[in-house]
């Protein structure tokens, strides 16, 4: 509920405070006296754009204030959660206009943007005005009006916890889709490319080793030439290396006992022997293994070609490279079965979910279906009792895609004078048939919708009479669940204020100045006296009034 509001600077407004009741709020005042401009400050708090054309001092800076109540209001709870704003049962909305122009906007004093400020107070207040496109128009409005009703709340939030899993699921599987198309583009492609791998079939480092023994073999006979020179030398020369360091270990052996290293200095001269006559004949070995073979040349020239040739055609320098590339392509290929197989997991998945959708929707569907003639009929009996005897509404439902708010698509149809031709409420209902419908919608389900603040702005505009005091029974009923605020200029809906204020003008150091007081019981009646019966009510005016009042 909207506690107080403080309004500072504003149009001819120096600074005042409003204190609110928790149920109907009537304001009244004569025409001009600034009822108008109270709503105009208040449409600066909703996030309305304003200019220094509403100062009244050109050289101090606006300032409109709303203490709001926001206990068991969920929508307004998740709106601080959601904008990691510090939550308080008491919420104060401030907006400042400064004398160059420039706007700002807090909420418990933490700055925000116009369209946080719009979001909040979206769910604070519901502002109506004659004129206004009235919010009944809005085909997510109409849908909450039968879901209420209809008591749909727990089967809408199943149905959007699973339309969540079915969106999230169908996703994926888009993305899934999308990848495979993309996959199958390039598959053929590098089905060939792996083939090329797969028919050369390479291992680690083998065009490494194929290019060093491709040296060896070409140049076979001189290498087996040397080595054939450098063992037979060692093992069978002239003068043997092996047998000459055999010679001289023998020699130092009998020459130990006169110095204390010789003996060592022998054994490392055996050890070194050993070591020569090893080398030869690993050496030997080696010469025996090599052979000239034209053929084998040719098999590893024609591979190494082959090799040669992927390396260049791939851009890359070793065996290792090439392996990798391979291994890439394989998991490209594997990955397009792999997609298939997620593709029809996400199918099974995508089908589940969308059936218990359509099921869940299918029963708000059918509690929808259920409230039309209901609704339409007590409508039509408010209406009837407000003023409007001809006017008629109906509501539309038709097949709709599926989405978390069901499959239907709900139309508020109407017809004001009886002709059967019903058509969309933007299209044929003035600003006071919309205002005075939206009233006669509000109270039918202000029992089972969260509704914010509700402001009505001179609705009975065209009503007087009985009409003008059934509204003012439809408000007073409105207002036994929620805060009402309206400006009126009906003695007949005055008289059902809980509070009533009254605007007035007066002139304060020689400037017109617009204030508004709570009035008491016998203020109340004088005035609605005179909204009966001009400035000077008469004695039948006055007990009319009193009776109004009780």
């Amino acid at each position: 509920m909207l506690q107080k509001l403080k309004i500072q600077n504003y149009a001819i407004i120096d600074e005042l405070t409003i204190s609110f009741s928790k149920k109907l709020n009537i304001i009244t005042g004569e025409t001009g006296a600034g009822k108008s401009i109270l709503m105009g400050a208040l449409d600066l708090i909703l996030g309305k754009r304003a200019d220094t054309g509403i100062l009244k001092n050109k050289e101090k800076k606006c300032i409109v204030e709303g203490f709001f109540n926001i206990t068991n209001n969920e929508e307004v709870k998740s709106f601080f959660a959601d904008n990691d704003l510090d939550i308080e049962e008491e919420v104060l909305i401030r907006r400042e206009i400064a004398v160059n122009g420039k706007s700002r906007s807090f909420i418990n004093d933490t700055p925000v943007n116009l369209t946080q400020l719009k979001e909040l107070t979206g769910s604070l207040v519901d502002l109506h005005r004659q004129f206004d496109t009235l919010e009944i128009g809005n085909e997510n409005f109409q849908r909450k009006v039968i879901d209420a009703l209809g008591e749909n709340g727990d089967l809408l939030l199943q149905l959007k916890t699973i339309f969540l899993q079915y969106s999230t699921v169908k996703k994926e599987l888009e993305e899934l889709r999308m990848q495979q198309a993309n996959a199958n583009k390039e598959a053929d492609y590098n089905t060939f490319l792996l083939e090329e791998f797969t028919d050369l079939n390479l291992k680690e480092n083998e065009l490494e080793q194929l290019d060093a023994a491709l040296k060896l073999l070409t140049n076979a006979e001189a290498v087996k030439q040397q080595l054939e020179n450098i063992y037979g030398h060692i093992k069978n020369g002239e003068e043997p290396v092996s047998q000459t360091l055999k010679v001289f270990s023998q020699k130092l052996l009998s020459l130990k006992e006169y110095h204390k290293d010789i003996e060592d200095l022998q054994k490392r001269l055996i050890s070194a022997q050993l070591e020569i006559q090893d080398i030869a004949d690993e050496l030997e070995k080696i010469d025996e293994g090599i052979l000239y073979d034209s053929e084998k040349i040719n098999i590893v020239n024609e591979r190494l070609s082959a090799g040669y040739k992927l390396l260049k055609k791939h851009g890359v320098g070793t065996t290792t490279q090439l392996l990798q590339i391979q291994k890439s392509l394989q998991q490209k290929l594997d990955a397009v079965f792999n997609i298939t197989a997620a593709i029809e997991k996400a199918e099974k998945e995508c089908n589940k979910y969308f059936e218990e959708a359509s099921k869940l929707s299918g029963k708000i569907n059918k509690n929808r279906i259920a409230q039309i003639i209901p609704f339409e009929q007590n409508v039509k009996k408010l209406l009837t009792q407000i003023g409007m005897p001809n006017a008629q509404i109906k509501i539309d439902i038709k097949p709709a895609i599926l989405s978390a708010k069901g499959s239907d698509e709900i139309t508020f149809l109407f017809d004001a004078n009886k002709s059967n031709r019903f058509e969309p409420l933007y299209k044929v209902a003035s600003g006071g048939e919309l205002s005075r419908l939206m009233l006669s919608v509000k109270s039918l389900v202000a029992k089972k919708l969260a509704l914010p603040v509700l402001i009505f702005d001179e609705i009975d505009t065209g009503i007087s009479g009985e009409a003008a005091r059934q509204v003012g029974i439809i408000m007073k009923a409105l207002a036994s669940s929620h805060q009402v605020i309206a400006i009126t200029h009906q003695p007949q809906i005055a008289a059902k204020a809980t509070a009533h204020y009254f605007v007035y003008k007066s002139m304060e150091n020689d400037a017109v100045q617009t204030s508004i007081r709570l009035l008491n019981e016998d203020e109340r009646m004088l005035t609605i006296a005179k909204m009966l019966s001009g400035e000077k009510p008469t004695a039948a005016a006055l007990e009319n009034a009193k009776e109004m009042m009780n």
